[in-house]
């Protein structure tokens, strides 16, 4: 039984095609992966973390993108974060400026379907880029939000975990801090409780 081959794409083709679709696509080693859109959960925790970040950063230096700026790992991948930060000078890819190189904070909201990549393979991406400070992950189905956080890129991650909407958590990278009960605001938590499934391949969604 034959298998049908995988079609492979340059950077430049990935490029032109997601400039131009509809739908998000993560990219690595030649290979699209499309994003499905995100539940109503994973939207508010996003647009609010997004929010609390941009508020919290208003009279610094500091940039918030929400989950449509991409970034390029040095590990060939291209991927949407759900929010980044960028306190330095952004670098961008290119002139278009929709290619992000050099995120301090990188900030991802988990999903069933997601998290072991999340929390596995991607967190092994992301902690290849050199000016990446703090990875930040944030759960669904409970008030749970956990930091790693390093202060160089040579230095082990450090981590810490803050819980309960009474509470704040800290941004070590940005020496912020936010309320839980911002960042969880209008989220109605429930337990989703399916396992996590592996990275699809060839064009299959990543459901959120």
């Amino acid at each position: 039984m034959s298998t049908a081959a995988i079609k492979r794409y340059s950077v430049a083709e990935y490029l032109a095609i997601e400039r131009e679709s509809d739908v998000k696509h993560e990219f690595f080693d030649g290979e699209l992966f499309a994003m499905a859109g995100g539940s109503r959960a994973h939207n508010l925790l996003s647009l609010n973390m997004a929010a609390e970040l941009r508020d919290a950063l208003k009279h610094s230096p500091c940039e918030v993108y929400p989950s449509d700026m991409r970034v390029e790992l040095p590990t060939g991948l291209y991927a949407y974060p759900d929010v980044s930060v960028v306190c330095s000078e952004p670098r961008f890819e290119g002139d278009r400026q929709d290619v992000l190189l050099n995120p301090l904070v990188i900030v991802e909201v988990l999903s069933p379907s997601t998290e072991a990549y999340d929390r596995g393979t991607k967190f092994e991406h992301y902690g290849r880029l050199p000016s990446l400070r703090e990875y930040v992950l944030v759960s669904q189905d409970r008030v749970n939000v956990e930091h790693f956080s390093r202060s160089s890129a040579d230095e082990d991650w450090v981590f810490t975990r803050s819980t309960g909407t009474d509470t704040t958590t800290r941004f070590a990278a940005i020496d912020r801090a936010l309320a839980l009960s911002g960042i969880y605001a209008k989220v109605e938590l429930d337990s989703i409780g399916a396992a996590a499934a592996p990275p699809p391949r060839n064009n299959e969604s990543r459901p959120r």
